[in-house]
């Protein structure tokens, strides 16, 4: 099976796969950055048995010094997963309302806690309905699942590790936030604009274009242009973890699964007002 094949599915092909006795864990994981609650969505239709998971309570934990979409403690993890039917070794999609980034930080969370098989629907909940596939609105109650939470299993970043990275010679830190926010010229959520200094811009239309990836030669060549290169070690941040894990499903397509996630991003960064900010240019180096 190709990378992609393990990492996307497209509906025609999940479609299939939900006719099967034994069809993968379906998490609706619809988010917004301002609201309305994803919840709201689910309510209005869904995959037929998909179950909802929040972003913000239970695949994150409390915003606070560590970020505004910090690590979730494994324990409560691990309770919501199993509560949404989450089994040991057993396949599980997530999709959103397609811009696709809520998808891959659920991917991102769970293959972080050790489950290896899951999947994000390319393009989400519009891709599905544009495909004539149905939608459902009637909430399942799915058996209580046994998946265990393993924390780890893909690398994060922590601040000092994030600044040595953007520092490092080979290396690079990816900024994936609009590049007005990068170079200090605009910041409508965080308290201090800028970006950590050695960080180098991608904005995240440049490799994916509303929750669509291009082919891996082509993600390549976009992240080969912001300094990535087969060997030099390579993480990403945004303003809080969620666009950034979609860099890095990304970078896990062109062929780096070894990309890191700063998850606490620039929302953790500027809550210590000692860590240097750079404003300005299109790389801090």
């Amino acid at each position: 099976m190709s990378a992609t094949a393990d990492l996307l599915v497209e509906p025609d092909r999940l479609a299939a796969e939900l006719d099967h006795a034994d069809p993968p864990t379906l998490l609706d994981v619809r988010w917004r950055l301002t609201g309305p609650p994803g919840r709201d969505d689910y309510a209005a239709g869904h995959l037929p048995g998909a179950v909802f998971v929040d972003l913000d309570t239970e695949l994150c934990g409390p915003p606070g010094a560590a970020g505004r979409h910090p690590l979730p403690d494994p324990a409560a993890l691990q309770a919501a997963l199993r509560a949404a039917g989450v089994r040991a070794g057993h396949p599980v999609v997530v999709y959103d309302g397609g811009d696709g980034m809520s998808a891959a930080r659920a991917w991102w969370t769970l293959r972080w806690a050790g489950h290896r098989q899951v999947r994000v629907l390319h393009g989400g909940f519009p891709a599905w309905t544009a495909a004539g596939l149905p939608v459902g609105t009637s909430v399942p109650a799915p058996a209580p699942g046994d998946v265990t939470v393993a924390p780890g299993a893909l690398p994060v970043l922590d601040a000092a590790q994030a600044a040595r990275l953007a520092a490092a010679e080979p290396g690079v830190l990816i900024d994936v936030r609009t590049a007005p926010r990068y170079r200090g010229e605009h910041e409508p959520v965080d308290p201090v604009a800028g970006h950590v200094p050695g960080a180098v811009n991608l904005p995240a239309p440049k490799y994916v274009t509303q929750g669509r990836f291009p082919d891996a030669g082509a993600l390549r060549e976009r992240f080969a242009a912001a300094g990535v290169d087969a060997d030099a070690p390579v993480g990403a941040y945004c303003g809080s973890g969620v666009t950034a894990a979609q860099a890095v499903l990304a970078l896990h397509l062109a062929g780096r699964p070894d990309a890191a996630l700063y998850v606490g991003s620039w929302s953790e960064w500027v809550a210590d007002r000692d860590r240097p900010v750079a404003t300005g240019g299109t790389s801090g180096r």
